[in-house]
């Protein structure tokens, strides 16, 4: 008897409690509206060169040509055709870029565009060792300060080389024997960041992923690993990269 009345008191309080939780005021969705409200509050950033004929562009790549078609004073109207390779200036390399049947840009879903961001800087490490790629103790001194490395974040990587643009040979940095001397990505921490971290994408301000003494020599080893993946990068990001998440 005792049993049934302790089950029945506590059958009324369930149901009580779920009729005062179904009666609470619920919260009010987050709309798009209030998203947009949010972000136009923020510091707006942008990482995108100019570009010109005289875009610092790959060794195999040949100038920018612009040419104007139409003119206010003649037609009423301007308009200007430029024709240059995909990988003009800042961009993005899609998967196909390197790998026969992997996704091309227009087969990047838009949500993959919009990402937490996550910078590690090693500018200064740069100015010492213009050879200089990114470590492993680089990401765990960032995670240190910020806590680990969210999932689908798009991680650049600061270097303030993108303050050499547009000089085409301060970028290439070549010496006396042709060997280009600029910073690039390791293969190490691209394997952390993309198979354990598991980010979306990851951007540096140099022409390659791959330094320059590689580079120098055609190797696209690191480049090829990121598109391999199925993944996309961007390339040439203009200065104003801080060492923070976003």
């Amino acid at each position: 008897m005792k049993k049934t009345r302790v089950a029945a008191i506590s059958a009324m309080c369930a149901l009580l409690y779920a009729e005062c939780a179904a009666s609470a005021p619920a919260k009010p969705a987050v709309g798009l509206s209030d998203v947009y409200a949010t972000l136009a509050t923020k510091r707006f950033v942008d990482l995108t060169h100019t570009f010109g004929p005289t875009t610092p562009h790959w060794k195999g790549f040949g100038e920018e040509r612009v040419t104007t078609l139409y003119t206010i004073k003649k037609d009423g109207f301007t308009v200007q055709q430029f024709t240059h390779v995909g990988q003009w200036g800042t961009h993005i390399d899609a998967p196909a870029h390197f790998h026969e049947g992997l996704r091309t840009v227009d087969q990047i879903p838009p949500q993959e565009m919009l990402l937490p961001l996550v910078v590690i800087d090693v500018h200064g490490k740069v100015a010492r060792n213009p050879d200089y790629t990114l470590a492993l103790e680089d990401v765990s001194d960032w995670e240190a300060k910020h806590g680990r490395i969210p999932e689908h974040a798009f991680v650049a990587m600061r270097t303030d080389w993108a303050k050499r643009w547009p000089n085409d040979a301060a970028m290439q940095n070549r010496d006396a024997a042709g060997v280009a001397h600029y910073p690039g990505w390791s293969k190490d921490v691209l394997k952390l960041l993309y198979e354990d971290r598991k980010i979306t994408a990851s951007g540096h301000e140099t022409t390659d992923t791959d330094p320059g003494v590689a580079t120098t020599h055609d190797d696209y080893s690191l480049e090829s690993y990121i598109l391999g993946l199925n993944h996309y990068q961007i390339e040439m990001l203009a200065p104003g990269l801080t060492e923070r998440s976003a």
